[in-house]
């Protein structure tokens, strides 16, 4: 009789530069389901892992799904009460016949560097070398040794923006069972070099330097090259020793061709890193360069984006804004719960005066002063439509809208991760007939606007700039690109996994 499959996960991208800690708080604003409840959850890649799962009339042991907005590092207590959460569940379903997670990859707490690998190691003391460990992963992982030698597959997302999520979901659980069934002896290697970009140029639709890494890996799965092959950007706003974008393929029995193919795409990425360095603008010559345009011009200061990790509170772009005294409408986000309090507490057409920006990580700037008058509130609950959280309740605190000249301020108490524009959608504001757009994401701000005629990439201050010339590691050392254009007799850093037994 076949034994239950345990899922869980523990999902989440964290940042070493700025951003808030998370604790369990944060994950109770976004998804933190236990026991049976893990079983309602119908899309994402649990929501995948489950439809395979009861396809195929497997018994499915819930752990835990916690998954949250980015921010700064998981708080060590959160950590731990997740992690015993899932251990606890896990030894009372055994025996099983195997394991799915679903994971980042860019997960940290305070003390713990790679959360992934340190409770991939943990599920792996707890069910034995024999049973199967498959992971779903963001293809901004950081893939560490403890992620590759602990776990049988690491399957990675392939979209960005991320759309696949569902998909990934069902071919991790498909992994699973072909290995259960026989058909799959999984052999996996990665392959990194140490590029260190951000993801303006990370897009997987042609064309794009990132999207012919990972063209170049389907077409592997597709002609059976391979049995699972993908390009990782790494996130690179962790501070860790060995990061590193490239090559992630299994193979079916056959290390060396997996070792041979993962890395090419790493060669590939070295290659290609100057195409994936952005052009990059002050927002003051930004506004004037898009003055000369027609039509909608996005301001895109990903140096604050809260779906990376920062905390969504810089002002840098909407004072360039206000200094330019434009006339166009023009719409902004920034999170600052002091000052969504203050709008709640005038009313909707109160006018007030008061102190904006960098009230939640304070190193990256300085507050403005801004007067305006009220014109929306909301509880901040939104829906997601779409993407990796889609159907999902977003949360973004008391939100306000505060009319400033000809410039609408989106106010928010807590960041949440940007997809397609919902926050803005749920007050109200209308954007299509906006001269210039704040957005703070890298990439999903082509869905949210796309009919902009102009787009420029900010350099501003933030944990997640668009360039990482400025990234204020200490625990990543030399040489890496951008910081070293060349590296004299580089070579891939191999990471292989698991020999499966005959």
């Amino acid at each position: 009789m076949a034994r239950p499959i345990a899922v869980g996960s523990i999902f989440i991208e964290c940042n070493h530069f700025g951003g808030t800690p998370a604790n369990l708080e944060t994950f109770r604003r976004s998804e933190l389901l236990h026991d049976d409840a893990v079983l309602t959850v119908n899309e994402g890649v649990i929501g995948g892992m489950l439809d395979v799962l009861r396809s195929a009339r497997r018994n499915v042991t819930p752990l835990l799904h916690a998954s949250a907005c980015p921010s700064g590092p998981v708080t060590d207590e959160c950590y731990e009460e997740l992690k015993q959460r899932i251990l606890s569940k896990l030894k009372k379903a055994l025996p099983v016949d195997g394991v799915l997670l679903g994971l980042h990859g860019a997960a940290a707490a305070e003390s713990t560097g790679d959360i992934e690998g340190d409770l991939i190691q943990v599920v792996r003391n707890v069910v034995g070398p024999k049973v199967p460990i498959v992971v779903t992963l963001d293809l901004h992982a950081h893939i560490t040794e403890a992620m590759v030698t602990e776990s049988d597959a690491l399957l990675a997302w392939e979209t960005y923006p991320h759309r696949d999520a569902f998909e990934t979901g069902s071919r991790g659980a498909t992994a699973l069972l072909d290995i259960l069934a026989g058909s799959l002896r999984p052999t996996m290697a990665v392959a990194k070099v140490p590029v260190m970009v951000s993801a303006i140029h990370g897009g997987t639709e042609p064309p794009g330097p990132f999207a012919d890494l990972m063209h170049r890996a389907k077409r592997w799965e597709r002609d059976g090259t391979a049995y699972s092959a993908g390009a990782i950007l790494v996130h690179p706003y962790l501070d860790l020793p060995n990061l590193g974008s490239g090559g992630l393929v299994i193979t079916n029995g056959e290390m060396e061709r997996a070792v041979q193919l993962a890395t090419q795409i790493a060669e590939g990425y070295w290659e290609k890193r100057f195409e994936l360095e952005p052009q990059l603008f002050k927002p003051a010559e930004a506004i004037q360069l898009g003055l000369q345009q027609s039509g909608q011009v996005i301001l895109v200061e990903t140096a604050d984006c809260c779906g990376g990790g920062a905390a969504g509170d810089s002002v840098a772009t909407i004072r360039a804004l206000l200094d330019t005294r434009l006339t166009d409408k023009c719409v902004a986000p920034v999170v600052d719960p002091a000052a969504a309090q203050r709008c709640h507490e005038a009313g909707i057409g109160g006018e007030l005066k008061l102190q904006l920006g960098h009230s939640v990580d304070t190193k990256w700037g300085s507050p403005i002063e801004v007067t305006g008058q009220v014109t929306q509130l909301t509880n901040g609950v939104f829906q997601y439509e779409g993407g990796i959280w889609d159907g999902r309740r977003g949360d973004m605190g008391p939100t306000a809208v505060l009319q400033v000249g000809s410039l609408e301020l989106c106010i928010a108490t807590h960041p949440t991760y940007e997809w397609c524009g919902e926050q803005i959608k749920s007050l109200g504001v209308e954007t299509e007939d906006a001269r210039f757009v704040v957005a703070k994401t890298p990439m999903n701000y082509s869905m949210a606007f796309p009919n902009a005629q102009a787009v420029y990439v900010l350099d501003t201050p933030g944990p997640t700039p668009a360039t990482l010339r400025h990234a204020p590691f200490s625990k990543l050392q030399r040489p890496y690109f951008p910081l070293d254009d060349n590296i004299p007799n580089l070579q891939p850093t191999i990471i292989q996994g698991r020999n499966p037994p005959n």
